[in-house]
């Protein structure tokens, strides 16, 4: 399990600034509030990290709404990638946390 080190902040890509909600009716608001509640479990994505290093993040929202969360790190801020809920694996994964 990763940590985030000296990340300041989030950025988001035009492209992908509505998918989540379209997809999958998360908010871009949701995914941010993942990272600053506990528990946060942190992976790398080492099967989509062929360009570009990225991670994926289990956490809930401030309502407790439990998110899968693919982003990556460029110049210390957080690009979310794709946001969706858990699924049951990852549900029982984050639950034993």
């Amino acid at each position: 399990m990763l940590k985030l080190k000296s990340v300041k902040s989030f950025v988001w890509d035009k492209g992908n600034i509505d998918k989540n909600w379209i997809k999958h009716k998360v908010k871009n608001s949701e995914c941010e509030q993942i990272f600053f509640n506990k528990p946060l479990l942190i992976f790398p994505d080492l099967a989509h990290s062929l360009k570009e290093k990225r991670l994926y993040a289990l956490g809930k929202n401030k309502r407790g709404r439990k998110l899968f969360v693919s982003f990556t790190i460029r110049n210390e801020k957080i690009r979310i990638i794709s946001a969706r809920d858990q699924n049951k694996k990852e549900r029982k994964e984050y639950e034993k946390a």
